[in-house]
């Protein structure tokens, strides 16, 4: 298995992290990271409501954005959030974005 890249957080703007946490697929997985510590890839809920190829490319659009990390883990790839290094970045706002992301998906609607 090829080693991925991952950016160096100082080199990673705040618009090019919060585009990448700008999609509902993208946010849940980010979700059910925060939750589990660490997922292997063909474990994620997504997989219910999205081709594997699509989950694919929100995992790469993730990473690329240093949201995640991903390491092998014997024939499958391990994915965990950057949360300690993206917090040390900019500080509160994974927390933040986490905590709301059971809000409704338009501003002003009621739940």
């Amino acid at each position: 298995m090829r080693a991925l890249h991952h950016p160096d957080l100082t080199s990673v703007d705040l618009a090019t992290l919060l585009g990448a946490l700008a999609d509902p697929v993208r946010l849940s997985v980010v979700r059910q990271l925060a939750q589990a510590g660490g997922v292997v890839c063909g474990q994620f809920d997504a997989l219910s409501d999205v081709s594997i190829s699509t989950l694919s490319h929100h995992l790469k659009v993730l990473r690329a954005a240093g949201v995640l990390r991903v390491t092998p883990n014997g024939s499958f790839r391990r994915h965990e959030l950057r949360a300690d290094e993206i917090n040390e970045r900019f500080p509160g706002i994974l927390s933040a974005i986490i905590a709301n992301l059971d809000l409704p998906e338009r501003v002003g609607v009621p739940a």
